[in-house]
């Protein structure tokens, strides 16, 4: 077992999948070309609407971290998902974000070792998609089952950076000392400054492109960087 590390708990997206710019507009227009199949006009609306909503609700959470819930985001745009057709639309949504959803081939071999040493793993994320569409998606790629606690935002009142989300995420996987606890993340803002801010350790993964209003400059420093997700076994191994 390492040496002062109980538990390892991962970002997903930009750190367990690797980062895929991705265009939200486009997003949901798969949405509503299907929920207005019959009124191109009041589907580019709705799509407009969508992506604003979308976008404005991220750039928002550095303003205190509040989490959000995808049917805030439907709410603000005034959608009707009460249509008949919200399932089949919601779905193409769904499969638009598929591509940017598959797990870093490394992340299994890296897992298996860290849970080899007796570490607790987790997950947290700040997402407004519901836990069990993340779930499906590290079932799919067999990574789900290595994980002894998975923390989703969408559930949580607030999100990354704040110190409530990081919390949850400790209590899922059952240890309560985050000083012997390491974060793994792709944000210096949201996971870097975050797990430190309480305590933990921080290791950044570097390679998100992350946009611009969702950024944060801080004055923290990871205590390690990192460029491969192989690379973290050995790094921890003297901590």
């Amino acid at each position: 077992m390492s040496r002062g590390v109980d538990a390892v708990v991962f970002d997903w997206g930009g750190t367990l999948t690797p980062w895929v710019t991705m265009d939200f507009h486009a997003g949901w227009r798969t949405y509503a070309e299907i929920l207005h199949a019959d009124d191109p006009a009041q589907a580019q609306e709705i799509a407009q609407a969508l992506a604003a909503a979308d976008t404005g609700r991220w750039a928002a959470v550095k303003d205190g971290a509040k989490a959000f819930h995808m049917a805030e985001v439907l709410a603000e745009a005034a959608v009707d998902t009460s249509s008949e057709l919200h399932g089949r639309a919601l779905e193409a949504y769904r499969e638009f974000w598929v591509q940017a959803t598959h797990t870093d081939p490394e992340a299994a071999p890296m897992l298996e070792a860290l849970r080899d040493r007796g570490l607790k793993l987790g997950v947290l994320s700040s997402t407004m998609w519901p836990g069990e569409w993340h779930e499906e998606w590290l079932r799919r790629d067999g990574v789900l089952d290595y994980f002894d606690g998975v923390t989703w935002s969408s559930d949580l009142e607030y999100t990354k950076p704040h110190p409530e989300a990081f919390h949850a995420a400790l209590a899922a996987v059952g240890v309560t000392d985050p000083t012997r606890c390491v974060y793994v993340g792709d944000r210096p803002y949201d996971d870097i400054s975050g797990a430190k801010g309480i305590g933990m350790r921080a290791v950044l993964v570097p390679h998100s492109d992350i946009p611009l209003d969702q950024q944060v400059p801080v004055d923290v420093e990871p205590d390690a960087v990192i460029h491969r997700l192989a690379d973290l076994p050995d790094l921890l191994r003297d901590w």
